[in-house]
């Protein structure tokens, strides 16, 4: 059962990388689509939308579910929304939990690191600049080149400790 404090403030889902405003954000990410030759359709505007607003990591099957009429929508088009939105950075897929969530730097690249507690379920994403270049630098040595990395750290959070 996920931990609630109502004396701790309530950190966002993915912390110091996760966008604030919704409008702002999806206003970003037509302007990202547009810049790559895509388009930032229907049904991948709603799937941005809801994750935007999710309070936490949202699963393709609970998006699914809350497309609220956005025609006849079936898990395989969920999932090749989340797969655009991947692709250019708009979101993150949390492998260990099988959720997504939106990311706020979706214009530049970076390495996501997720700090997610075992107690209440909160995912917080960091901008780990730091973590990027050594493992670039690592990777690198190993004679292999990385498009991206994801680190996911799972214990307690803030509230939790």
């Amino acid at each position: 059962m996920p931990h609630t404090d109502n004396t701790a403030p309530r950190v966002h889902a993915y912390g110091p990388c996760s966008p604030q405003e919704v409008a702002a954000a999806l206003e970003e990410a037509e302007d990202i689509a547009k810049k790559r030759g895509q388009k930032l359709t229907r049904i991948r505007r709603k799937v941005l939308q809801l994750l935007l607003e999710s309070n936490e990591p949202a699963k393709a099957y609970d998006l699914l579910n809350n497309l609220d009429g956005e025609g006849a929508a079936k898990p395989p088009t969920i999932y090749r929304a989340l797969d655009f939105l991947q692709e250019t950075g708009l979101a993150h897929k949390i492998e260990s939990l099988n959720a997504y969530v939106a990311c706020g730097h979706a214009s530049h690249t970076h390495s996501a690191v997720f700090l997610i507690c075992d107690s209440c379920g909160n995912a917080e994403e960091l901008h780990a600049v730091t973590t990027k270049t050594a493992i670039d630098a690592e990777t690198l040595a190993a004679g292999f080149q990385t498009k991206r990395a994801m680190i996911e750290a799972h214990g307690l959070c803030r509230n939790c400790t």
